[in-house]
């Protein structure tokens, strides 16, 4: 087995960002405690492929008709450090619409809900790991965290393993956004290749069509080559 390579300086973000304001009021400020996962934890819930139900990684189609926006496929690989599949991983998604409005009683600016849009889906990795779903390129949206912010389009991401305790959080965005320079969630990632991680790349194979373009984005869950999450990686 290859030994596990950590992970490179600057890969995940800091719990205190000062850019992104917001984590002032919600950041940790004691020292994490470690809690011993027990039976119950390691055992179940199981999370897997019988989560998902027919169209579920179709976030175009909700409440009887279509999404107003530019179709897109979004797929991958979720892999460990040395490479290797990480099967039936599940994979939660959500996003804002085409306008850039998340379908949340919080979000009230001035851009319009699509009545045919939740924004919010899921998927399963195979046992290649590979996954894929079909939605709605997201838009920008303003938000209050300094003057004239706009949020780069992004994909919320999170990932389950085989137990309840095994959840990562993450954001995909596109590439050669305008936004990025400007954005503290993106760039509270301190490493320029640990943000390129997060940035899909256009698929011009998986692209169909007349019908919907594609991208990629692989997810690496440990090592080097990891993406960065939301929440630090384990120590060893």
């Amino acid at each position: 087995m290859p030994t596990y390579r950590p992970d490179r300086p600057g890969t995940h973000p800091d719990y205190d960002s000062p850019a992104y304001r917001s984590t002032a009021l919600r950041h940790p400020t004691k020292p994490l405690h470690l809690l011993p996962q027990r039976l119950t934890e390691v055992t179940g819930p199981l999370f897997g492929a019988d989560r998902v139900q027919p169209g579920d990684d179709d976030l175009t189609h909700w409440a009887g008709g279509e999404a107003v926006g530019q179709r897109i496929i979004v797929h991958g690989r979720v892999m460990d450090s040395g490479g290797r599949p990480v099967p039936d991983t599940l994979l939660e998604v959500w996003q804002a619409n085409a306008g850039g409005r998340y379908r949340h009683p919080v979000d009230q600016w001035a851009a319009p809900l699509d009545p045919h849009f939740a924004g919010h889906g899921r998927t399963a990795a195979d046992s290649d790991g590979h996954y894929r779903f079909t939605t709605i390129k997201p838009g920008a949206y303003p938000w209050k965290n300094h003057a004239n912010a706009w949020r780069p389009a992004h994909i919320h991401f999170s990932l389950f393993g085989q137990a309840f305790t095994q959840r990562l959080v993450t954001q995909m965005y596109f590439p050669d956004d305008p936004l990025f320079f400007q954005d503290p969630i993106f760039n509270s990632v301190p490493d320029e290749r640990g943000r390129a991680r997060m940035v899909s790349a256009y698929d011009h194979d998986v692209t169909t069509d007349h019908w919907a373009l594609g991208f990629r984005f692989d997810i690496v869950l440990r090592g080097r080559e990891q993406t960065p999450f939301e929440s630090e990686p384990d120590d060893d």
